[in-house]
């Protein structure tokens, strides 16, 4: 009867520990079809969905590529997150130069179903991308040329303007293009660094204070899934698929892709 007891117990402190630790990621995860625009970014549940931004169309898959739902949108549609069953997607109509029409597009996760639109006109110079962090989110986009300072914008949950915050990163090309808080830091995805013709991964502490930026560019997807790692995206093939590969962070070079 004890042993029995014991064996039980036992059984239940592994499914324990592998819940926490969450589902095991496959190394690649190909997107089902061919899309009219490239991808602007990825998002995951981090349990059986991962969520594709491919400029005018949503898409979710499971964690073997194969699509589950299809959504046309409205062409410029970034980078992305999920947060509570929902799909938040950063839009603005133009880049790099202020007056863009900026806001979040919001979507039922299980469907694509649209939900609800907010505006963010504080994101002057167009909204790039996304991140849901401690019932916040913050909004990144678009830089002009004459800028040494990237931006943040802090938003609560109903989407009511709380700070705006400043990198010291010197200029990059377009701005930032992906965002994602993972391991306790924040990493975003530029095409380029300090204006230099090379890529960019800027690394920040969680207020936003720069750390390091890396001659490697997530610039079209990247999504924590807790302790399993990162997830980054990449374009192959013709114009245009993605897919989705397994990556750690490090402190040299910024990511290994395992």
């Amino acid at each position: 009867m004890c042993f029995a007891l014991c064996t039980a117990l036992l059984g239940l402190l592994c499914i324990c520990q592998a819940a926490d630790e969450g589902p095991t990621l496959p190394r690649k995860i190909t997107c089902e079809g061919q899309y009219r625009s490239h991808l602007q970014g990825i998002a995951g549940n981090r349990k059986d969905a991962l969520y594709w931004s491919f400029t005018d169309t949503l898409v979710k898959t499971d964690l073997s590529g194969r699509v589950l739902a299809r959504a046309s949108v409205k062409s410029h549609h970034g980078d992305l997150c999920y947060h509570k069953g929902l799909v938040y997607v950063a839009y603005s109509n133009t880049f790099n130069k202020p007056g863009a029409d900026s806001k979040v597009f919001i979507y039922d996760a299980a469907d694509l179903s649209p939900v609800g639109v907010k505006d963010i006109p504080e994101v002057t110079y167009g909204a790039g991308g996304i991140e849901a962090h401690n019932g916040r989110f913050y909004v990144i986009g678009g830089l002009p040329k004459e800028h040494t300072q990237n931006f943040v914008y802090e938003y609560d949950a109903q989407f009511r303007h709380l700070a705006t915050h400043t990198i010291d990163s010197g200029y990059t090309n377009l701005g930032i293009q992906t965002i994602c808080f993972h391991e306790g830091f924040w990493w975003l995805g530029c095409y380029t660094v300090s204006g230099e013709r090379r890529k960019g991964l800027l690394k920040t502490t969680e207020d936003f204070t720069l750390l390091a930026d890396y001659n490697i560019s997530p610039s079209v997807g990247i999504v924590s899934w807790g302790k399993a790692g990162l997830l980054v995206a990449q374009h192959f093939g013709e114009k245009w698929h993605a897919r989705a590969v397994q990556a750690r962070t490090d402190d040299e070079v910024g990511l290994v892709f395992d």
